[in-house]
């Protein structure tokens, strides 16, 4: 691009999603500045500022084929890396409302990183275009606009190894810095209305274990996950990862949480009654400790419904809205919205708030926010409206999901809309509603019953003996 005056763009926050902001604004910008508290450059643990990065952080097919179109070779680049793959129906391994899900091949390549390996290579790819600077340990203040306060000019920040203040120009800010992003109250005291915001209790807690295994429950397969159901609201994920790991994020809801004492933490799995983890941490060896996070409630902060917006503004990622993390939606929202802005970064011309975030909620947003709402309501504990639509898609999705443990196609069809490459309604198109249906009436698959062993633990202490690895 040829100027007069160099363009700039300022992104708040440099995880995931401003990582991704920075890639697509890089396109368009003469310069971009990506501002953060913490030292991002060739970190590969995780980071202070991204405390979910110590637990899994599944990223689903969706996600990894937007982050592919963003930076094209870095899934093989991660392969050669050591990360493990496979196919979302056809080598995860799901259980639903208690029942095993046939599997099948569903064309649904998933890859297995830990978010600081993902981190990594995303901040490297990123790095590497000449026009974009990491500023790190920087504290963000504020914003500056014109006096009008109709535009976001810049923001002020504190670099805080010298303590030194300064405003930093931009012809346009984009905030990435999560949940906790301060841009309601910056509108508020601007003048401007509220934002409206969408919130629902949830409960929810989760406890991660990294472990080396000296037997394979997997048989191939890259995850075994298990899905929390009204019956029994726990659920786990237990998946290959990279260096020859396993990640296990084991999750409860409406305050029944999972322990962090080791004896606790296998009692707690193994009252799940799934027989490939119990068996397979007969023996193993635990890397980490086990680590708590709590997330108690989802939020949607719909600026899409703002009356006005101050032009030079954007926001994307957890920044706009938070989905429960068990559905693995976050780093995929993240994605896809780098490529709605993409779509509103003409050259020559300010992207258009309210455009970017109606495009926003409408293509990303709305179809996994209605897709997890519907699932979150079906634990009764859970404050909402249960509308008739609301009902009627969960009697929906519980057949789906009967279905599924009968017919493989049903997996696939459902793992594709679930991994955000369809959209929810394609599993009712008259072909697959039959089949749905069909299959249904059947009722659920039964398969043999298994004996759940109950391990002999190793003895307190035995297990940091056993390794001298870090923490992951």
């Amino acid at each position: 691009m040829s100027h007069e005056t160099p363009t700039r763009a300022v992104v708040l926050g440099g995880s995931l999603a401003g990582l991704f902001a920075a890639r697509v604004l890089a396109d368009a910008y003469d310069e971009v500045l990506v501002i953060d508290r913490d030292v991002l450059i060739g970190v590969d643990v995780p980071r202070r500022g991204c405390p979910q990065g110590r637990h899994i952080n599944g990223l689903l097919t969706g996600g990894q084929r937007a982050i592919e179109e963003l930076y094209p070779g870095i899934t093989e680049e991660m392969l050669a890396d050591g990360v493990p793959k496979g196919d979302l129906g056809g080598t995860v391994r799901w259980y639903m409302q208690g029942r095993q899900l046939e599997q099948q091949h569903a064309d649904m390549l998933c890859i297995g990183p830990s978010r600081p390996k993902l981190e990594l290579h995303v901040r490297e790819r990123t790095q590497a275009l000449s026009n974009v600077t990491f500023v790190e340990r920087t504290d963000i203040l504020g914003l500056e606009t014109t006096a009008d306060r109709s535009r976001v000019t810049g923001v002020r920040v504190q670099h805080l190894d010298s303590g030194e203040a300064e405003v930093v120009d931009g012809d346009v800010v984009v905030d990435a810095t999560g949940r906790g992003s301060r841009t309601p109250v910056w509108l508020a005291e601007l003048g401007y209305p509220q934002v409206p915001e969408e919130r629902k209790k949830i409960g929810l807690g989760y406890v991660t274990q990294y472990y080396r295994l000296n037997s394979d429950p997997y048989h191939g397969d890259l995850s075994i996950n298990v899905v929390a159901h009204p019956k029994l609201p726990r659920g786990c994920i237990f998946a290959k990862t990279d260096g020859g790991r396993i990640e296990m994020t084991t999750y409860g809801i409406l305050g029944d949480h999972p322990p962090t004492d080791q004896a606790g933490l296998y009692a707690w799995i193994d009252s799940l009654g799934i027989p490939e983890y119990s068996d397979a941490l007969r023996d193993a060896v635990p890397l980490t400790e086990p680590v708590a996070f709590r997330f108690p409630t989802t939020l949607r902060r719909r600026y899409e419904d703002m009356p006005r917006f101050p032009d030079g503004l954007l926001v994307t990622g957890d920044a706009v809205s938070c989905f429960n993390p068990v559905y693995a939606g976050g780093m995929t929202m993240a994605a896809k919205a780098a490529l709605v802005m993409r779509s509103h970064l003409h050259t020559g011309a300010a992207p258009q708030p309210l455009e970017y975030f109606k495009d926003l909620a409408r293509d990303v947003l709305d179809p996994h926010w209605e897709m997890t709402n519907v699932v979150d309501l079906s634990f009764p504990g859970v404050e909402g409206r249960r509308t008739l639509s609301v009902r009627m898609a969960q009697a929906f999705l519980k057949r789906v999901q009967i279905a599924a443990t009968r017919d493989g196609k049903v997996t696939a069809a459902y793992m594709r809309a679930a991994g955000q490459v369809e959209r929810p309604e394609t599993l009712q198109r008259p072909g697959m509603l039959l089949r749905i249906l069909v299959q249904s009436l059947r009722g659920p698959k039964s398969r043999p019953p298994h004996i759940v062993t109950r391990p002999v633990r190793p003895a307190a202490g035995q297990a940091a003996e056993q390794s001298a690895e870090p923490a992951a």
